[in-house]
């Protein structure tokens, strides 16, 4: 009886498993928009493309980001249509959905554009000073600069004019 069981198991699973792999995969590239790149500041200039119109046509809406429409060309790379459009220097900062609509059929899909204020590859250098409140220089008054360099010639020219007389044995 066991063995009866495994093997009906082990046949339900590989007509399963079969199953699974003849299946048609979802949200392949044939089916989504592609947005280069995905990350843009504002004022950036931005391609898509898609396979899903084949080697067709297609209208692009990038209204919610705030450029409007834009048409996308068949392209000679593999039945890609291609098309551009420039984000508005007035763009904030956000997760935009750009979509386009094949011109025959009425097939759409669709791609996230964000847009920051600082590019991707911009590495932001640390300024300024750090607040510990031990304190710090007073700035750069070239007259308190003098004055505290004359106070520590003072101070050396005295310490050093003390160690010379307890040497002597003069005492203090």
């Amino acid at each position: 009886m066991r063995r009866t069981a495994r093997l009906l198991t082990g046949t339900a699973l590989a007509v399963a498993t079969a199953g699974l792999a003849a299946a048609p995969a979802f949200g392949d590239a044939t089916g989504s928009l592609e947005v280069y790149p995905s990350t843009v500041t504002p004022g950036g200039q931005v391609t898509v493309n898609t396979k899903a119109c084949g080697a067709g046509s297609a209208l692009g809406d990038a209204g919610a980001v705030g450029a409007g429409t834009f048409t996308l060309a068949p392209s000679a790379h593999e039945g890609d249509a291609i098309g551009q459009f420039r984000v508005p220097p007035s763009a904030q900062p956000g997760t935009y959905e750009i979509v386009a609509k094949c011109a025959e059929g009425d097939r759409q899909v669709a791609g996230d554009l964000m847009v920051t204020l600082m590019a991707a590859h911009e590495q932001v250098q640390p300024r300024g000073s750090v607040k510990t409140g031990v304190g710090g220089a007073l700035g750069r008054d070239p007259v308190q600069t003098a004055a505290g360099v004359s106070a520590l010639a003072v101070a050396a020219a005295g310490g050093t004019w003390l160690l010379h007389r307890r040497a002597r044995g003069d005492g203090i």
